[in-house]
């Protein structure tokens, strides 16, 4: 039985996700990167590994994305490693025909991504401000001490959205304490909130960018239906989301690892289990006083062997472990 498998590793999350040659999803873990994407690698390959014990899987080929492909990519063994924005536009172009606008949001981040006949033709990303993120209504969920699970849900059951700025986080969390103290029912102060991100979003994401039909939400904040709403209250037009959402950027690199491996007919450089799962891999960083820059370099051992270096601009010390060929 041969699959491929699909990384994303973010800043908050990892996703990982295990497709057949149909590309049908036969499994997906999702997890909390908290700080260590060494350990969430590891982590997310064991679980999946668990949760299909006994069974003959065969890893033809891996895909890596996220801010952390490199890294998994290095830990792994990666056949493809692809940004975020092509991952996305790949699975969402997989599920949806001629989608034409795909909004992503993460827990510390957002794009946007414009395809034309299939093809990315434009994107913007927001990595600035929170107020156009996950971990901003997180924030006001703590606050007004709801679970974060249920916001959504008693979002839609608001009678009047309460207008609450949205330009900044900060300044979205002070109006929306004013309008608390007011005594604006919990639920109408919800729906406030996640139009004040669709409005951020739309304003700095979305700004010049023309939003056409089909239009696909994904990201683990799509799990919120409240903001589902709000988009299309706003965009004045139905917003689709894929049945696996908070995962679709695992979904596009296994697809991408797919078509690589399925094309080029090169053996895959997974690793496997005795390098991943019986390793104890390490992560350091320093500060490179060759020269100026002072740049801070991040290198990445298992068992006291280093795997790489990375973080340096002149590429110094990344292209010294070819030379010594531990890599």
């Amino acid at each position: 039985m041969h699959f491929y498998l699909g990384i994303d590793i973010g800043s908050v999350s990892s996703k990982f996700v295990l497709i057949n040659r149909d590309g049908q999803i036969k499994d997906k873990i999702y997890l909390r990167t908290q700080g260590n994407p060494v350990k969430a690698i590891k982590e997310g390959y064991v679980r999946i590994k668990d949760s299909n014990k006994g069974q003959d899987i065969k890893i033809r080929g891996v895909g890596a994305t996220g801010s952390g492909r490199h890294l998994a990519a290095i830990l792994v063994g990666a056949d493809v490693v692809k940004n975020e924005i092509t991952s996305h536009a790949v699975a969402s172009s997989s599920l949806y025909n001629n989608v034409k606008t795909i909004i992503e949001i993460g827990g510390q981040d957002s794009k946007i991504i414009l395809l034309k006949d299939g093809i990315v033709h434009d994107f913007a990303m927001n990595t600035v401000c929170a107020a156009g993120t996950g971990s901003f209504l997180d924030q006001q969920a703590l606050r007004l001490n709801i679970p974060i699970e249920e916001f959504g849900e008693r979002a839609i059951k608001c009678k009047q959205p309460v207008r609450i700025a949205g330009r900044c986080g900060v300044f979205a969390e002070s109006d929306m304490i004013h309008k608390q103290q007011m005594g604006y029912p919990v639920e109408d102060i919800l729906m406030g909130l996640c139009e004040a991100l669709v409005r951020n979003y739309l304003n700095n994401v979305g700004k010049g960018k023309k939003i056409q039909e089909p239009i696909v939400f994904q990201g683990g904040v799509a799990a919120n239906v409240g903001l589902k709403k709000a988009f299309e209250k706003m965009l004045k037009a139905e917003v689709f989301i894929p049945d696996y959402y908070e995962v679709m950027g695992a979904i596009g690199s296994a697809l991408l690892a797919k078509e690589y491996v399925e094309q080029y007919g090169k053996p895959t450089v997974f690793k496997g289990d005795d390098f991943i799962v019986e390793g104890e891999f390490k992560s350091s960083s320093f500060e490179c006083k060759g020269c100026p820059n002072l740049c801070e370099i991040v290198c990445i051992k298992r068992d006291e062997k280093i795997l790489a270096y990375w973080g340096d601009r002149c590429k110094k010390w990344e292209t010294s472990l070819n030379k010594l060929k531990v890599i």
